[in-house]
Order: structure tokens, then sequence, then C-alpha cells
């Protein structure tokens, strides 16, 4: 899948830098940091402005950080409570935020939880608008089997998700083998693009190597980190490039 200039695919793995700053300041400095890092998409975290309940606000900010970025893809996420974001919203503020983002944002992607309960519709009104979609599902207090893991990203792209994404946390390394496991195996099935991680220190294997399994992408810091286990940009541009010359390749 290509995004302006930006393939994903796990034969070229692409480093994602989130923006969390909570105000248009600390996300303009936040960018500068990006774009220094070489980051090839950027994430803004919605949840973590303050004047996320305002739509105008919203809109606003968000189509100037695109015009900030340039060629680089902004993907926009409004990352709710249930799945560790910092913001609580009922289903119809969540769909207006979305709405917002898609219509009047400039996004280039637009982050969907695929558990919400007005998933298929932000999905819908994303495309309308021509603008992709990334499904995702975040849990932070455990792993899942490897069947509902699969299942999981296999259900996004049923839902026509563009990219679908899980992330997880593991209580042990064994947790961390079947977040690879079930990558590997929707990897050999998928239509779509994956982007997977086993989260904390754990994991961290999962957000260096992930292309080796099938995962397109991985989340690294220039600034502050959005979810435990993310690296600086500079620490996963070196791995990558060090399996790349070592000859190491994706799966299939």
């Amino acid at each position: 899948m290509t995004v302006g200039d930006v393939t994903l695919s796990c034969r070229d793995p692409r480093i994602i830098v989130p923006l969390t700053a909570a105000d248009a300041a600390g996300l303009d400095a936040e960018v500068a940091a990006a774009l220094d890092g070489g980051a090839d998409l950027v994430e803004w975290r919605v949840d973590h402005f303050t004047s996320r309940g305002d739509v105008d606000a919203v809109a606003a900010q968000c189509r100037a950080l695109a015009d900030r970025l340039g060629a680089v893809p902004l993907l926009a996420t409004v990352r709710t409570a249930a799945e560790g974001g910092a913001t609580v919203v009922t289903d119809d503020e969540y769909l207006t935020l979305v709405r917002a983002l898609c219509e009047r944002g400039a996004a280039r992607l637009v982050d969907v939880e695929y558990r919400q309960r007005a998933a298929a519709t932000a999905i819908d009104l994303a495309h309308a608008n021509g603008v992709l979609v990334v499904a995702s599902n975040h849990d932070f207090e455990a792993t899942p089997a490897e069947d509902d893991l699969v299942e999981r990203l296999a259900t996004m792209e049923r839902m026509g998700a563009d990219v679908a994404k899980v992330a997880v946390m593991p209580r042990s390394m064994l947790d961390v083998h079947t977040l690879l496991r079930a990558t590997t195996v929707q990897f050999a099935r998928a239509r779509v693009p994956l982007i997977t991680m086993s989260m904390g220190r754990l994991g961290l294997i999962s957000r260096l190597s992930g292309q080796l399994f099938g995962s397109c992408a991985t989340f690294a810091t220039a600034g502050a980190a959005s979810a435990p286990g993310q690296v600086p940009v500079a620490d996963a541009r070196a791995a990558f490039d060090l399996l790349r010359r070592l000859g190491g390749g994706p799966v299939g």
C-alpha cells in the first residue's frame, strides 16, 4: 500500500513517530524533531491535545501539522482510554472527531479502533474522503492467544481497513513469540499491510525486527513515547539497516 511517496511493506519497513504534545507550540517542536530524525510517517495523538473538545481547533491543528510535514504522511489518531489513550469519548464524540479529521483535517490516514461501535461508519466516512484507515486494537494488560490475534487482524481487513494493527502486552517471552507467530500466520493470508508489536522491554525484539515476521512498520520516538517500549528513531533505523545489510529478509 502506498501513501503519497511512502510504501508500506515489510520488505522496506517504515518508522512512524508519534506526536503527543498538548498544544500547538509543543506539537511544532515535536514535528521538527520528527523531521530531523527522518520519520517516514508521523502520528498525531489527538487524545493528548488540550483542545480536543473543540472540533474546529482539532481540524485546524491537523491541517497545520499536515502542511508542516509536507510529503511525510500524517496519521491522525483518537486513542480512547479503553485502549490506553488519554481521553474518554462517547461513540458520537469519537465519530465527530474522526469526521473532522477526514473532512477538514488533511490527514492522509486515520486510526480507527475496530471495536468502537462507530468503527464501520468511521471507516466508510474516511474512505469517502479519500483517507486511508489503520484499524487498530490494543491490549495493555496481556497477550491474547494466537488464534485470537489472527482473527482480530483478519476482522479488521474484512471491515475494510487499509492497514491492520495490533499492540499487546507480554508477560513472558512466550507471549512475544505468540505475537510474532500470529503476525506470520496472518501475513501469509492478508491482502493488507500489518503493523504488530509486543510492548514493553520484553517486546523490544518485535519493534526492531517485526518485518521478518510480516509487520511493515514500527513506532519510534523523537521525543515522548506514546506506548511502552518505543525506542528512539535513530536506534530503530540502525536496527533496520543492520538487518538489511546482513540479509535478513521478510517472511514469504
